[in-house]
């Protein structure tokens, strides 16, 4: 079976941050999804979570490119409940 190379990490509920899915890469590209009405936020403060405090902003459509081990090193939140966070593997 192939390795999964894109996906979406839904925040249900903002405020409540959510880690990403457990997928080996070496440099995602991160967007939000162009339907999102506010920022979501994206990160580890260190202990594990995210928010508006402690994240990074991306706001409907941006996009930025990350080089890390695995998607689940990083926690995603939002200012409003059902936003979404698209991935894709740039490098495996």
């Amino acid at each position: 079976m192939a390795q999964q190379v894109s996906g979406q990490i839904t925040v249900t509920t903002a405020g409540t941050e959510v880690q990403g899915p457990n997928i080996k890469g070496a440099r995602f590209a991160l967007k939000a999804h162009p339907n999102n009405t506010d920022t979501v936020w994206i990160g580890n403060d260190g202990a594990n979570a995210i928010a508006a405090t402690t994240g990074f902003p991306l706001n409907p459509g941006e996009t930025i490119l990350r080089t890390m081990r695995n998607l689940n090193e990083l926690w995603f939140d939002a200012d409003i409940s059902g936003e979404k966070v698209c991935w894709f593997i740039v490098e495996s």
